[in-house]
């Protein structure tokens, strides 16, 4: 979850750096810090927001043309000065980033004490400079050094290598966790992210398992940890524009994103047939079907089993991913559906893991090429939604489910429930709703200012939803606890008597989505069920839909669409709500507490 950057050029780097890390904040982190190489190496590093740091320690006047940063989310010891990034060794020869979870790092400290060396912080990455000024004492040079270090760590790692002995290379490796190579005309990037380098160079290398890199001014070397073999690639060309991630305007990445789901649905349609047709081959000669995911991507997965159920007669087990290994046994002839935005979510990569272990194959849905889940993968698919900077996943929730509804219709012609005339007129149907959405957004957003205003001081809420209205409920509740950090539960509505229902008390606000089909009617009666209890209703429903208003203090008006294609309009004014209600409550919805955009390690 950290945020890596690093630059070996002609131009100073602290500046750099100190760009390419706030480019990274979107990460989450709780420290930061610089190391540059000159005269030796120095490093200014703190606790708190990059700002702060920068203000405090002015980190771009930092000396040479070399150097590495790094943004931590704190796995092992608190968030502090000693325990923030770079890391050093005892002679001050090596600097050191990392990203990830040193799983034996209690072994490695214990084994370098007894050889002498004194730790400073409570981190599992000081073990790395000391085990390179290990194997460097005993006469290794310095890559040779940093594979035999590498070797010896267990766990989740990218890592950036700064030198004072030579102050014109960089050296990195990765094992689980991201890490990328930006090349451009007269120095090189290195990054966990794409973002961090776009303003630089389009044109990067991703590094993959078991891999180190040699970045120098003028050249960039890629060899395998295991023997230091050389390794040839390409580089990749990203099409992303710098425009692209930044915010355009909008006071908050969050915002912008809601406003871009319009066009990351259109993108996500381009999906072709064939790529279509290969993961319904898949999913239908396979004797079970788990589909893996976390968070938001669960929600979408969710929305993706009904629709296979309801369209293709097709049933697929939704496991969320980090519960994978404990419940579920998966066989030879089985396929694991991992969906996930990064391609690095280390919960899902870990189920798919289990399951090739176990002979099953696996297939992924990401957003992002050349992430781990592409290369363990045996079927890739992509939303193409571009970049979300944005901790709240807005966009991803979008894309996915619309990559969802397309195969859940495809496999539903592909299994003869429709012809295939009828399958491109839905189709067409579900290439209009972007076109409404901007529209949507634009008319619904005073009511649901008002609303946020409202409820600003809102302890707690409950939504409820029937059938595919149910994901959108557990969404729109996830979206308000890490946004607004409001104690918000979703249950299936016909759940209420079955023990929530004994919440609800004078004033209890609940949320009830009434989305168009067969459950309309019993909705209803869920939402006198809960009036008749004193709660406070906001009903988001159908247009022209009268009989709800006389049961609710307030509807939430949702263009007509099939209930199949629900989600995708429902779930808006839920995001655009915790957006406002965040506001309203002094939060910044783009640096939620505690959370990270991709979630690196178990």
């Amino acid at each position: 979850m950290c945020g890596i950057i690093g630059y070996v050029g002609r131009k100073k780097a602290a500046p750099l750096l100190l760009d390419g890390l706030k480019r990274l904040e979107y990460r989450g982190y709780d420290s930061a810090g610089i190391a540059t190489v000159a005269d030796g190496i120095q490093i200014k590093k703190d606790q708190g927001k990059i700002d702060e740091i920068d203000s405090k320690l002015d980190l771009a006047d930092m000396k040479g043309t070399v150097g590495i940063g790094h943004a931590r989310w704190a796995t092992h010891g608190e968030p502090s000065q000693r325990n923030a990034h770079p890391h050093m060794d005892a002679d001050r020869r090596i600097a050191v980033v990392h990203n990830g979870i040193i799983e034996n790092y209690e072994e490695l400290r214990e084994f370098l004490k007894s050889e002498g060396y004194k730790f400073k912080s409570e981190t599992d990455t000081e073990v790395i400079p000391h085990l390179i000024n290990y194997f460097l004492e005993r006469g290794n040079g310095l890559e040779k050094s940093v594979r035999l270090t590498a070797r010896r760590l267990k766990g989740s790692y990218a890592i950036a290598i700064a030198f004072a002995d030579d102050s014109n290379k960089l050296v990195v490796v990765r094992e689980q966790s991201p890490l990328i190579i930006g090349i451009q005309n007269g120095g090189s990037f290195v990054a966990s992210d794409i973002p961090a380098v776009l303003p630089h160079t389009n044109r990067v290398l991703i590094l993959e398992d078991g891999e180190m890199g040699i970045v120098t001014l003028d050249d960039v070397q890629i060899k395998r940890v295991n023997d230091g073999k050389d390794i040839q690639k390409e580089p990749m060309e990203i099409d992303w524009t710098l425009e692209m991630a930044e915010k355009r305007g909008y006071p908050h990445f969050m915002l912008k994103e809601i406003n871009e789901q319009a066009t990351a649905i259109q993108n996500t349609l381009r999906v072709s047939e064939e790529e279509l047709n290969r993961l319904a081959k898949a999913l239908g000669e396979s004797d079970r079907v788990y589909v893996v995911a976390c968070g938001t991507s669960y929600h979408a997965a969710l929305v993706g089993k009904y629709a296979l159920a309801k369209l293709a007669d097709f049933s697929a087990e939704v496991v969320i991913s980090s519960e994978f290994q404990e419940s579920c046994i998966p066989r030879k002839n089985d396929l694991v559906f991992a969906i996930t935005q990064s391609g690095e979510t280390a919960d899902t990569l870990k189920a798919v893991r289990v399951a090739k272990e176990k002979g099953s194959r696996a297939a992924c849905l990401t957003n992002v090429v050349g992430s781990s889940i592409t290369r363990i993968s045996d079927l890739v698919c992509f939303t193409h939604a571009g970049p979300e900077i944005g901790v709240a996943a807005t966009k991803t929730f979008s894309s996915q489910v619309t990559y969802l509804l397309l195969l859940a219709h495809y496999m539903a012609k592909d299994r003869g429930y429709i012809t295939s005339k009828g399958y491109r007129e839905k189709v067409s149907q579900l290439k209009k709703i972007p076109a409404s959405e901007k529209d949507f957004l634009e008319r619904i957003t005073p009511q649901i200012e008002k609303l946020a205003k409202k409820y600003r001081n809102l302890s707690e809420c409950y939504f409820i939803g029937r059938g595919i209205g149910f994901p959108i409920a557990l969404e729109g509740s996830l979206k308000l606890k890490e946004i607004a950090y409001v104690n918000s539960v979703a249950y299936p509505a016909g759940e209420l008597k079955h023990g929530p229902l004994a919440l609800v008390e004078e004033g209890t606000l609940l949320l009830a989505l009434v989305t168009p089909g067969s459950a309309r009617e019993r909705m209803i009666g869920n939402i006198e069920e809960v009036k008749a209890r004193g709660a406070e209703v906001v009903a988001l429903a159908p247009e022209g839909l009268n009989e709800v208003g006389k049961h609710v203090e307030e509807i939430v008006s949702i263009p007509s669409s099939r209930e199949i294609f629900s989600p995708l309009i429902y779930v808006l004014p839920l995001q655009l709500l915790a957006y406002c209600m965040g506001i309203e409550r002094g939060y910044d919805p783009d640096k939620p507490r505690h959370l990270a955009k991709s979630v690196t390690v178990e």
